[in-house]
């Protein structure tokens, strides 16, 4: 269990901005070219800092747990991915292994995070960045800890129930600060939280659910999707993700470039340590 924080769930356009050179994260275009895609990453593994690399070329140096990344638009494509070990790279045995593809539109976010039993794993996720009611925001919960199913409540009355990894669920809710926890599936038992959530009118807000009950270092972590409300000439905008504990790298958008967006293909390579290649 972890001790009560505030989580602000970051609307303005200029918060966190981790875009590579600039100030402000990067924001979609009203008419995304087709040959794009919008994708940010969340790091998700916790005690496992890494270097990312594809098709052999080092993209992300010291990427730590607890970070999730703006969006960025991205050519379409397939990448070979290694993620090693903060250091032990590109000549060791990655820790991961995985080939991804980047479709063409939409907006996801590719999360590396713990299976249900604790084993490293990719899961991508398609983010809602439709318009939402006025004066609503949505909120979205992802599972990606190892742990067992659990409900998440909003002031302390079920919201979503019986979710399990690596699953999310989605509901519109009124605007303002939601008081939530995370507790295991029909029970009480608060497993993460309860935190504050600021969800501002006109956003979509993804709460990621991560870490290891067994670990006992279970966690939130957030991401913002900006300019969804319903208003007169309101534009689709980017996000911009802000972590429980904010460590983001300015490199962010070399590791996103690679990650996919909607599909991951190919079989995951998982190893404990870490030698030469032969």
């Amino acid at each position: 269990m972890i001790s009560r924080t505030t989580i602000a769930v970051a609307a303005s356009a200029g918060a966190c901005a981790l875009a590579l050179g600039v100030t402000a994260p990067a924001m979609a275009a009203p008419e995304q070219a087709q040959d794009k895609a919008m994708v940010s990453v969340f790091h998700g593994i916790p005690g496992m800092t890494v270097d990312v690399y594809a098709n052999g070329d080092q993209l992300l140096s010291d990427f730590e747990p607890g970070t999730v990344t703006d969006p960025q638009s991205l050519d379409a494509g397939t990448y070979d991915i290694e993620i090693f070990e903060a250091g032990q790279g590109p000549d060791g045995t990655p820790a991961l292994e995985k080939q991804v593809k980047v479709p063409e539109g939409g907006n996801a976010t590719v999360a590396a995070h713990l299976s249900a039993t604790g084993g490293p794993q990719l899961t991508a996720f398609t983010n809602d960045v439709s318009k939402v009611d006025a004066g609503k925001a949505r909120l979205t919960v992802r599972h990606v800890a190892a742990a067992p199913a659990v409900d998440v409540r909003a002031g302390e009355q079920p919201l979503f129930t019986g979710l399990v990894n690596p699953d999310e669920d989605t509901a519109s809710v009124d605007a303002g600060t939601v008081n939530a926890d995370v507790v295991l599936a029909g029970t009480d038992t608060v497993a993460i939280g309860p935190a504050d959530l600021d969800l501002k009118e006109g956003t979509s807000n993804v709460v990621y659910a991560w870490g290891s009950a067994d670990d006992k270092n279970l966690a939130l972590a957030t991401q913002t999707f900006s300019g969804m409300q319903t208003m007169p000439k309101a534009v689709h905008a980017g996000g911009n993700g802000a972590a429980v504990t904010p460590n983001s790298s300015d490199q962010w958008p070399a590791w996103a470039a690679v990650a996919g967006a909607i599909t991951v293909t190919g079989a995951l390579v998982v190893r404990r340590t870490v030698g030469r290649r032969g």
